[in-house]
């Protein structure tokens, strides 16, 4: 398979320390080129791809013509303008979560992926690892019986660092744009379920959220279960999904960073059954992601994480707000 030319722009760190090398690793992808205003910051990037090709813009990016997919790592409320600009010059994208800060938002990324025949999605890596696979056929096939819960805790504790985009209103940040992706998408993604009723609790600071609970009623393929999730910038660091049904429990433990936050294990519980461990230590999410892309450009592969799948975990972002109830 040929390789896919990649663009990066911006040099955000997760792009230098995570997808850019991603993609440089990938097989069936080739990183060409990076924008960044700042040259200094393409060094930590030329330190593993040396050839690498550095524009001055974003718009001198997507103006190259051997570029043919564009990430995205700007900051939230950047996504939706500068992905369909990246579409408008031809170029199939990749856009870091969330890919817009509205689900009305993603109906222009659909409208420009269904006129333009690019593969238009967002960076959603944790559908793409194993882990998250082996959950979504055990859970579909029945192996805990019908889900009667299912809940997520996602916390990291950033409050020393008040630049960060993650704590300022203007670029879109909160716990909930950040990570309640994970802990939303996520649910939805391997039950097949979506929210019939919806409320959250949430504790702000300078404007964006830092610590929120969400209670719901999912609906889904099997019936209607309870869903809990706690997302946090204001926690000791803890990953954690717990799907609970008729016949048997599934925990996962490091489901959202794989490997760097710790361990990626699936464990299933079943009533007169021994404990069943499953470990994916050598699994790499930001790869096979980028891997995956590049069979979708190049063959026409199914993609598994779409728009439309986007949209309706923004939507249960958008109801999360809407359903705030006072503290």
């Amino acid at each position: 398979m040929k390789p896919v030319n990649w663009g990066v722009l911006g040099a955000a760190k997760f792009a230098r320390d995570h997808m850019a090398r991603a993609i440089h690793e990938a097989e069936g992808a080739r990183l060409l080129a990076l924008a960044t205003s700042d040259a200094a910051k393409a060094d930590g990037f030329r330190a593993f791809c040396p050839d690498l090709r550095v524009h001055d813009s974003y718009e001198a990016l997507l103006a190259d013509p051997e570029v043919e997919a564009v990430y995205i790592p700007l900051p939230n409320h950047l996504h939706v303008e500068w992905s369909l600009k990246a579409v408008r010059a031809g170029k199939h994208v990749l856009t870091e979560k969330p890919i817009a800060m509205q689900a009305g938002e993603i109906d222009a990324l659909i409208a420009a992926r269904d006129a333009s025949g690019l593969l238009v999605t967002e960076a959603y890596m944790i559908v793409h690892h194993p882990q998250w696979q082996r959950a979504r056929m055990l859970v579909q096939d029945g192996a805990i019986g019908r889900v009667l819960h299912a809940d997520a805790h996602f916390s990291y504790d950033n409050r020393a660092d008040a630049g960060n985009i993650r704590n300022r209103p203007e670029t879109g940040g909160g716990s909930v744009p950040d990570i309640g992706v994970y802990a939303y998408g996520s649910v939805r993604w391997v039950t097949g379920a979506e929210p019939v009723a919806l409320k959250s609790r949430i504790l702000r600071e300078n404007g964006v959220d830092v610590t929120t609970q969400v209670w719901a009623d999912m609906e889904g393929p099997s019936g209607r279960f309870t869903y809990g999730a706690l997302t946090s910038m204001r926690l000791p660091p803890r990953q954690e999904v717990v799907f609970q049904g008729e016949k048997g429990l599934i925990r996962m433990t490091g489901p959202f960073n794989a490997g760097l936050f710790g361990e990626a294990q699936l464990h299933m519980f079943r009533p007169g059954q021994a404990d069943h461990i499953e470990r994916f230590p050598g699994a790499r999410q930001y790869r096979t992601q980028v891997e995956a892309f590049g069979r979708t450009v190049r063959e026409g592969a199914p993609y598994i994480w779409s728009l439309e799948d986007a949209k309706g975990t923004q939507a249960m972002i958008d109801g999360v707000f809407a359903g705030e109830i006072s503290l």
